[in-house]
């Protein structure tokens, strides 16, 4: 259990690291679709089927990894950390599922109040620094008890 604690620790770390791809990715795309090819962002395009631009599958990324993937995650490892015997490892869980739930409602009210946009990309490097500090803590070398070891009972 400690193994898996440590992977989901280091996946969510990694999550965040591909959250940032991806927006940087789609950020680009629209970049370049609206000064090179003279594209218009309104409501009508955000609200088309249509694919104004092949980046903006850095946002649907994006918006499914932080919507769905990386809350399950956070979940999953709260769950295990119940289990896995980390020093620390359930507060360091639940300290990480709460950053992820925050940080999943800075990006749903961002659009209407833009300031948010700051605190949603500040708290993803929250939930990476404490996704790595929680895969290293499971990462630790347990100190053994020395009551009831082999060692105390041959002496």
């Amino acid at each position: 259990m400690r193994k898996t604690y440590r992977v989901l620790g280091y996946l969510l770390a990694l999550e965040v690291v591909i959250q940032a791809m991806a927006m940087a990715y789609g950020t680009s795309g629209l970049s370049h679709w609206v000064l090179e090819e003279d594209g218009v962002l309104n409501k009508q395009v955000r609200e088309s089927d249509d694919i104004p631009f092949t980046e903006v599958v850095g946002f649907i990324v994006h918006g499914m990894n932080g919507m769905m993937l990386i809350p399950l995650l956070a979940l999953i490892l709260l769950i295990v950390s119940f289990f896995a015997k980390v020093p620390g490892g359930t507060k360091w869980a639940g300290i990480l599922f709460g950053l992820v739930v925050v940080q999943v409602l800075l990006g749903i009210n961002a659009s209407g109040l833009p300031f948010l946009g700051l605190l949603h990309g500040l708290n993803a490097f929250a939930i990476f620094a404490t996704a790595v500090v929680a895969a290293r803590a499971a990462s630790a070398v347990p100190v053994a008890s020395s009551v009831g070891t082999r060692a105390d009972a041959s002496v």
